[in-house]
């Protein structure tokens, strides 16, 4: 039986979550250590996956630097990122091998329905798209128009043990993606929860995001215990 365990952390540097799921990982490879969704914030940085291109962050150096904003290389899925105050980061550290579910293209998918779930349930209608992994705002807007991205999606393996995972812009400072190209999509623009309610971070939706990936997990990836209900963030500022 497969327990995910879901720690609320706030703000973290990205250095510090990064030696957080490394450490995370590797006891659940040792059987020390049990699977795992980190929910926190990060101070703003940007990252590049391993395919990611230098010539996708547009920012120069000098201008990152005079900001205090970092760069990353790391070993997730995917382009470029910005992560940054009011981005709801959900970290991922499951045995997919353990599930009887190695298939990253299906983990994909099921945080996918998980942020669509819970999104749906403040009133945000949205959409996975078949070409790209991620999620947009509203209903597949068809060829010729601009996908509008809710929440950003990158994973790294360690055997079959996950690790990396979402980022969900939810009252996140858009001009601050002006600075990269994101994920490398030049065609597709980025939106937060605020923008699609006109309005602020919806009451609650670090749990209901947290209830509906875990649900996604228990149906899709084998079973998982009742979460004990003791972690919230609180709303995201």
């Amino acid at each position: 039986m497969s327990e995910l365990a879901v720690e609320a952390i706030g703000a973290l540097a990205y250095g510090e979550a990064l030696e957080l799921q490394e450490k995370r990982v590797e006891a659940l490879r040792s059987g020390a250590g049990s699977e795992v969704l980190l929910l926190l914030e990060h101070p703003p940085v940007i990252t590049l996956g391993r395919g990611g291109r230098l010539e996708n962050v547009l920012a120069p150096a000098a201008t990152l630097e005079a900001a205090g904003i970092p760069i990353h290389r790391v070993s997730r899925g995917g382009d470029v990122t910005y992560h940054g105050p009011g981005q709801l980061v959900g970290y991922l550290i499951v045995d997919l091998e353990r599930r009887g579910a190695p298939d990253v293209g299906r983990f994909l998918r099921g945080i996918e329905a998980g942020l669509i779930e819970s999104l749906a349930r403040v009133g945000v209608p949205a959409h996975a798209r078949a070409a790209m992994t991620g999620v947009f705002l509203g209903q597949d807007p068809g060829p010729g128009s601009t996908p509008r991205k809710l929440a950003s999606i990158g994973v790294g393996l360690r055997g079959w043990i996950t690790w990396h995972g979402f980022a969900l812009n939810v009252t996140t400072d858009l001009e601050a993606f002006r600075a990269i190209v994101p994920c490398g999509l030049r065609d597709v623009a980025m939106t937060s929860v605020a923008e699609a309610l006109g309005e602020g971070s919806p009451r609650d939706l670090d749990r209901l995001v947290r209830d509906a990936v875990s649900a996604v997990f228990a149906r899709r990836f084998g079973p998982i215990s009742p979460e004990t209900d003791q972690t919230h963030l609180g709303p995201i500022s």
